[in-house]
Formats: C-alpha cells, sequence, structure tokens
C-alpha cells in the first residue's frame, strides 16, 4: 500500500512543478478522481473494486491459516524448493522475515482499505441522495472492517488507516493498538448495521454485504477482542438465525458452483470462469503435483513448474480425527492414487469413499487432496469459477454455540451444535463443551481458512501447534529442530521490511527482525 502511496507522492510533486495552466488541461469527456465520484452509479462501481481485495484472503489464507494450522501441510517436491520455501516456512513457523506471501496479503488487504478510504472520504461531496449516500457508506464501512478484523487477527498492532491519503503526513502513520483497532471495529460495525446494510431477503444473493455478514463479523469481533462480549455476540448470531438463511441439506451443495451464494452462504468471495480475469484458481492448487493433471482436472496444465500445487495436503491426523460415518469427509478429501518415478507422480484412479480406511494396493502411492472446491471437467487451465467461503450459516450456529458455552450455557448451546452434527449424519451429542464445539468447527469449516484464528481465539494454538509439530518431525526427518517452536509471539506475522523501511513510524512486532 504504502508503495502505492509513495507512487502517488512522487506524481503529486511532479505535477505541483508545472505551471496552472498544465495542471487545468485535461480530457474534459475523460473521467478521473475529480469527476468519478459524484453518481450512485460511480460509488457502485468503487465499491465493486473494493471486494476485488477479497481475492487474495481467500487464496493465501491456504499458506496463512490452513498451512499454518494441523489442518494442512505440503508435499515436498525437489524441484521447487527455492519458489515455495516461502510458503513452506510459514508452515514450520519459521518466518523470521517476511515472505511474499505474507507481504502481498498485507499490501493487497491495504490497498482495498485504500479504495474504501477514498469512497467514505467522497461522499458528502458526491450528487448523491441522503438514501443513496447511507447505502454506500454502510457498505463500505462493512468491508473496510473485514479488511481490519483480518488485519488485526493476524499482524495485531497495524497502523489503523481511516481517510483518503493526500499528503506524506497522511500516509506515513504508527501502529495503533490492538484495542484502538477493535474499538474502530465495533463502532463502524455499528454505523453500518444501523444506517442501511440490507437484509438477506432472497436466494441466491447478490455477494454484496449485508446485515447477515455484518452481524458475523460484529460477533466474531465480539469473541476476538482482548475483553471479549459473549453476549453481545450471542444477540448478533441469534439475529443471524431469524434472517432466512438455513442449512442446505446435503454438505456438497454447500461448495456447488451451481450454488452460489445459497441459503446457507452468509458471505463468500466471488468468482467467474471464463477469460475475463474473474476466475479463481484454488482448485488448481489443491490437487497433487502430478504428470497428468488432465485426469483429474478434464484440461491439462503443469503443475510441476511454477505451480504450488501440493502446498495444502490434508494431514493424516486431521482425516483420522473424523468420527465414524461423517459425511463431510469423503466430500472434503479425495485421494489421488498413481504410480510414482523419481518425483514424478502419475494419477491412475480417484478415491473418493473409506477415505480414513484407505489403504494403497502394492505397488501404488497415494496423495490426499482437498476436494470442497473440486468440481470438473474444468474447461480452462489453471482456472475455476468455484466461489469461497467466508461466512457460511453453519459457521453461525457453532459461533453461537461457542458464545453460549463461553458463558455457561452448555444447554443452550448443544440444539445448535446439533444441527450442525445431525446434517454430518453424526448422532447428537448430550453435552457442548469449549473442545467438541471447537472440533466439530474443525470438521464443519476444514480448508475455509478458519483453523489457525479459531485455535487462537479459543486459546489452543500454542499447546494444539508444539503437540503436531512433534508429530510431524517424527514423519520428516528433514525437519528442522527450530521448526514448530509455537510461542505467544508467533500468534502474529512480522511486518514487512519494505514496510518498517518507509516508515519509521511503524514498530515490528516482538520475537522479529527489526531490521
Amino acid at each position: 500500500m504504502k508503495h502505492i502511496y509513495s507512487l502517488l507522492l512522487a506524481a503529486l510533486m511532479g505535477l505541483g512543478s508545472c505551471s496552472n495552466d498544465f495542471l487545468n488541461l485535461y480530457p474534459e469527456t475523460s473521467i478521473n478522481s475529480s469527476s468519478f465520484y459524484q453518481t450512485a452509479e460511480h460509488f457502485d462501481q468503487a465499491l465493486i473494486g473494493s471486494y476485488e481485495k477479497l481475492r487474495p484472503i481467500a487464496f493465501n489464507g491456504i499458506f496463512m491459516d490452513e498451512q499454518r494450522s494441523d489442518n494442512t501441510f505440503y508435499s515436498m517436491n525437489n524441484g521447487d524448493r527455492s519458489p515455495y520455501l516461502n510458503v513452506e516456512v510459514v508452515a514450520l513457523f519459521l518466518d523470521d522475515e517476511t515472505t511474499s506471501v505474507l507481504s502481498n496479503t498485507y499490501n493487497d488487504i491495504y490497498a482495498g482499505i485504500a479504495r474504501l478510504n477514498t469512497v467514505l472520504s467522497r461522499i458528502a461531496g458526491s450528487q448523491m441522495t441522503d438514501t443513496e449516500k447511507a447505502k454506500v457508506k454502510a457498505e463500505a464501512l462493512f468491508m473496510r472492517s473485514f479488511y481490519y478484523f483480518y488485519l488485526v487477527q493476524h499482524w495485531g498492532p497495524v497502523p489503523l488507516m481511516l481517510t483518503e491519503v493526500t499528503s506524506e503526513k497522511d500516509a506515513f502513520v504508527p501502529n495503533s493498538t490492538v484495542d484502538e483497532i477493535y474499538n474502530q471495529l465495533i463502532n463502524d460495525l455499528n454505523e453500518a448495521i444501523e444506517i442501511g446494510l440490507p437484509m438477506p431477503d432472497h436466494f441466491p444473493q447478490s455477494g454484496r454485504a449485508t446485515q447477515g455478514a455484518a452481524k458475523m463479523l460484529r460477533a466474531y469481533v465480539y469473541m476476538t477482542k482482548p475483553s471479549r462480549e459473549y453476549a453481545k455476540a450471542e444477540q448478533d448470531l441469534k439475529d443471524i438465525t431469524q434472517m432466512g438463511y438455513s442449512l442446505e441439506e446435503d454438505y456438497a451443495k454447500v461448495f456447488d458452483p451451481s450454488n452460489k451464494n445459497g441459503k446457507e452462504s452468509i458471505f463468500e468471495v466471488q468468482y467467474l470462469d471464463g477469460e475475463g480475469g474473474q476466475h479463481s484458481n484454488i482448485p488448481w492448487r489443491c490437487i497433487p503435483r502430478c504428470t497428468n493433471t488432465d485426469f483429474l482436472m478434464g484440461v491439462r496444465c503443469d503443475n510441476y513448474g511454477g505451480s504450488n500445487a501440493g502446498n495444502n495436503v490434508p494431514t493424516e491426523e486431521l482425516i483420522q480425527s473424523y468420527e465414524p460415518g461423517d459425511k463431510r469427509l469423503p466430500i472434503s478429501i479425495h485421494i489421488a492414487e498413481g504410480t510414482l518415478a523419481g518425483d514424478l507422480f502419475t494419477v491412475d484412479k480417484l478415491v473418493t469413499e473409506d477415505i480414513a480406511g484407505y489403504v494403497p494396493p502394492t505397488g501404488k502411492v497415494f496423495r490426499y487432496f482437498c476436494s470442497k472446491y473440486y468440481h470438473p471437467p474444468y474447461v480452462y487451465p489453471d482456472q475455476a469459477g468455484d466461489n469461497f467461503p467466508l461466512f457460511r450459516y453453519s459457521g453461525a450456529l457453532l459461533l453461537l454455540a461457542e458464545s453460549l458455552v463461553e458463558q455457561g450455557k452448555e444447554a443452550e448451546a448443544l440444539p445448535y451444535l446439533n444441527l450442525v452434527r445431525e446434517r454430518a449424519g453424526l448422532k447428537p451429542l448430550t453435552v457442548a463443551t469449549k473442545q467438541n464445539v471447537l472440533d466439530e468447527m474443525r470438521h464443519e469449516l476444514a480448508f475455509e481458512n478458519h483453523r489457525w484464528t479459531d485455535l487462537i481465539r479459543t486459546g489452543q494454538a500454542i499447546p494444539v501447534m508444539n503437540e503436531y509439530g512433534k508429530e510431524m518431525k517424527r514423519l520428516y526427518g528433514w525437519i528442522l529442530p527450530s521448526a514448530f517452536n509455537v510461542t505467544e509471539q508467533r500468534l502474529v506475522f512480522a511486518f514487512n521490511k519494505r514496510e518498517l523501511e518507509i516508515n519509521d513510524k511503524l514498530v515490528q512486532n516482538p520475537g522479529y527482525k527489526d531490521y
């Protein structure tokens, strides 16, 4: 983000050396920043542009949320040790310096925030009606809150920037405290909910922000901030249960590309298949590296060279943790069976049943892969149209159960927990506990980028990941002894070296290089 601001400042300085006549000579038929932010249509286009930065959260969450947790690991490929070492160190907790996957995500999110700050700063001087202004402001406040919530969860005390950057003094600001960020989130979400976010009154939805998405986000904020407010989260989540959402009967339908923004969806990242640049490539990143991708995908694409396929592999421990008969397992995870020649894997069979009990035939090898977003055949190499879920109704039910358990209301939490289990084909539980709610979240929301932050929020990240690390070292002798040293300081990531160099007001998080 600050790189963008630097370019902007350089442009402004260059223009400042020219005459006023030159500044006034612009094509009056062209759209520019002075003429654009006027009508409701202009602001709608700008808001749509802000949604684009959800995509890095979806894609890079593979490495920052799933692979950082005990849900997934990666398959080492000797041929790409250099390009993908930067994502592997995140999984190993060896990220002493900010890797590109982290710095790119950080910059992308701040770019989205900058777009929203421009929208919010230009509303008052626009030609919109008061009703239109309220609608735009509500949506922009929600989106900015979503981005800042992701930042504060992953980097902690980030700089809080709330206005359009028009000068150097606006561009470089110090860290805000975590409490300041959470207070701002609650204030912004309160206003967004009060002044005009729409109700989810029909399905499929448009994919835009709604009251449901805002209340889900606010509930997460209440349950994550340093001083928890579970009763307020409970009310928001109970409100969501009255908004018309419901569980799909079939778990697989939740992820079906023909059912985008359906009745279980509260908020999801939008993708379109095709050549317009609006596609996802997440399914291609989930399949294993293999010589014959066309066997799995219907169209060939080299995923050995220049690819990070095979970097989100479900762990054996996760697979074995599913209860017998859990319908979610064969929908969430498939097996590619085949042969190995050196480092080259060739698939000759797709296994979709008895995942936990699978034993490869003699002479065969296999690879687990996430299949939630796997809907072949695909038309274009390295492209897919599957949306990515951010908030789902089942997640709201489980978060509600968690908020109730935290208040000592275990009996009241139980029906919400069992609703999710019933859809999975599992027997109802007789008691709701903090642990079995967390376990249910793990299986229900696997590969949806929630596991790492769920572990942190519930205070389980350090013990779970240190124990997991011991097992991974036992399984893989190449893991360094210094890996998986998970401490309180490793619950947030480092600030990028470049950010620290260009902004001397920014302070590095404890435990990382300060340069």
